[in-house]
């Protein structure tokens, strides 16, 4: 939703294709089309007149790929490569495809040592980093043998406001402002370069002016911060509460430094979000969602008593 924020504020026609219904935009603001990657023929039909498609959809949360492979797999592999057969069909020039930089958790990299988009990847042992993996290898494959010109983002750990309940910093946020503990799986060292959300979405667009058939960009925060200071962070804009620790997540890794200079090189692009401001800004975002919603619940129930009144 925020790419599409960005699109629009660039000039750009924009449809969306998925699943689920959209929540930020109405048909005033896109076009909107209702299916599943799975479908080739509605796939197809939505790319119609198209020109660039951005390719976000994902089971993105690792948790769910755990717990469904099999799922995961139709969506993250079968559905990229649906994604890509269609834009070939319809005379796309060029395709985006939101990857991830987990690719790198089996890089083999000293401490120390950036990861940068030539840096060699290493054979995956979780299920979601080898559904992302092979969709890159199926776009730089496309780009080659069918001549579809195709950027690879890999995106750090988004955050920010609209994000997943799942995600880390909304449980966190949720249980700080509830009085609640904050639990950490490890012992909270691992750390992300987590990328403030409309930052990221910015280094969309920019990824739109990639001057070749086939690249690939890191588009990672520039800051390093551990889960546990994460944690601490929510403390400190949401208010104290205690921080404890458990088991860690099976498959999770340490942490990579992520180098994103290509993408200020080329693209112009450099995140700008600090992580306390852009917690700050998620939880002013929560808090006042949650009034939303509870307004519109109150208004949804006046409605229904109104019917029995009358």
């Amino acid at each position: 939703s925020h790419v599409v924020d960005k699109l629009l504020s660039n000039g750009f026609d924009v449809r969306v294709f998925d699943i689920v219904y959209p929540q930020h935009h109405d048909t005033s603001q896109v076009e909107f089309h209702h299916g599943s990657l799975l479908d080739t023929m509605s796939l197809g039909g939505a790319m119609s007149g198209v020109d660039v498609v951005y390719h976000l959809a994902a089971v993105a949360d690792v948790n769910a790929v755990y717990k469904r492979p099999h799922y995961a797999e139709s969506i993250n592999t079968r559905g990229t490569i649906n994604v890509l057969e269609a834009a070939r069909n319809s005379n796309v020039k060029r395709v985006l495809f939101g990857g991830t930089t987990w690719v790198y958790s089996n890089a083999g990299l000293p401490p120390g040592e950036q990861a940068f988009e030539t840096t060699s990847l290493g054979p995956p042992d979780h299920l979601y980093t080898a559904t992302k993996i092979a969709g890159e290898n199926y776009c730089r494959a496309y780009a080659e043998l069918y001549d579809l010109s195709v950027t690879v983002m890999r995106y750090g750990i988004p955050y920010g406001p609209r994000a997943r309940p799942e995600g880390v910093l909304p449980i966190f946020v949720r249980r700080a402002l509830a009085g609640e503990g904050i639990s950490i799986n490890g012992d909270g060292e691992q750390f992300r370069k987590f990328i403030y959300v409309e930052d990221l979405a910015e280094g969309n667009v920019a990824a739109m002016k990639s001057p070749d058939k086939f690249a690939i960009y890191n588009l990672d925060g520039r800051q390093k911060v551990t889960i546990r200071e994460m944690a601490e962070t929510v403390c400190d804009v949401v208010g104290s509460v205690p921080i404890t620790f458990g088991e860690p997540r099976p498959g999770d890794f340490d942490g990579i430094d992520v180098n994103s200079d290509l993408a200020e090189t080329e693209l112009g692009w450099l995140p700008d979000t600090s992580f306390r401001e852009g917690v700050r800004r998620y939880v002013d975002w929560y808090q006042a969602d949650a009034v939303a919603r509870s307004e519109d619940l109150q208004a949804h129930l006046g409605e229904f008593s109104a019917l029995f009144t009358d």
